[in-house]
């Protein structure tokens, strides 16, 4: 597994770069734009092409994650629209940086249930893919942990969207380890762990996992809460991390942390990618 972390893009996204080689990030996640917020931040010819010059140098793998605010579920046709449209401006980016794709939570029903939101969400997919036709940028689907009436805490949603997407085998899958154990997913001993993987096998197709977001969770087992904590802090501990980086079927896969700064205000998140790394055998 390559290891890394979310890192900022503060002053440009190619400064990003620098700070995941400062920290020893063998992968990396990055916004590209504004995380809350519908109007993309500009970016411009000479920042994309110092970008690409800097990805060149480190060569680690790079994936974005999409704005926050999209909800491809949603009942209102309005916001659907915005979001499909905040989608594939997000891809474009993408592609025009290089990156392997972009995470995005799954949208949330509003009520509506989950067959009418998970029907909702693979059109604008396919509506997405229409529009971007050629790219090799992905959509990377990330499993959530459950709150509200949010979609994708069952791994099976995320095995009907790509089944059900127009052009679905575009679509890659981004796994985050707090999420899993907040969704119900016992990650935290060697019979848990294996049994999630055979899930996420039959449900999804390992070779669809395209990434990780390695966090630790505050909250307990099925609380349905998406609150991260630091590697080994939290309610999964160290073993289902160490069992992740050396599981030679997630080889070569990229993962990144997402986690506070080490320092307030700083960009270092060495902290977790050194405690990730001395996992491995």
């Amino acid at each position: 597994m390559l290891i890394g972390a979310h890192c900022s893009i503060a002053g440009g996204v190619h400064l990003a770069l620098g700070r995941a080689e400062a920290d020893g990030c063998e992968a990396a996640q990055i916004f590209t734009t504004h995380n809350t917020r519908w109007a993309p931040r500009p970016l411009p010819d000479e920042e994309a092409s110092l970008y690409l010059s800097e990805a060149a140098r480190l060569g680690v793998p790079v994936f974005s994650h999409t704005t926050y605010l999209i909800n491809l579920a949603s009942p209102d046709r309005a916001l659907r629209e915005r979001s499909m449209d905040a989608l594939v401006e997000e891809l474009e980016r993408c592609e025009t940086l290089g990156l392997l794709g972009a995470v995005l939570h799954p949208g949330a029903h509003m009520g509506d249930g989950e067959d009418a939101g998970l029907a909702r969400i693979a059109a604008s997919l396919g509506a997405v893919h229409r529009r971007t036709a050629g790219f090799g940028a992905r959509v990377l689907l990330e499993n959530t942990a459950g709150q509200g009436t949010g979609l994708g805490s069952d791994l099976g949603h995320l095995g009907r969207l790509l089944e059900q997407t127009h052009a679905g085998h575009r679509l890659g899958v981004c796994i985050d380890t707090c999420h899993a154990l907040a969704a119900g997913y016992d990650l935290r001993d060697a019979a848990g762990y294996e049994a999630f993987v055979e899930t996420l096998a039959r449900e999804v197709g390992l070779e669809r996992v395209l990434a990780f977001h390695l966090n630790d969770s505050k909250r307990a087992l099925g609380t349905r809460v998406d609150r991260h904590e630091h590697v080994g802090q939290g309610e999964l501990g160290l073993e289902p991390f160490r069992r992740l980086v050396n599981d030679a079927r997630f080889a070569q896969v990229p993962a990144a942390s997402e986690l506070p700064p080490d320092e307030p205000g700083g960009y270092s998140f060495r902290r977790n990618v050194e405690a990730l790394q001395s996992l491995r055998a």
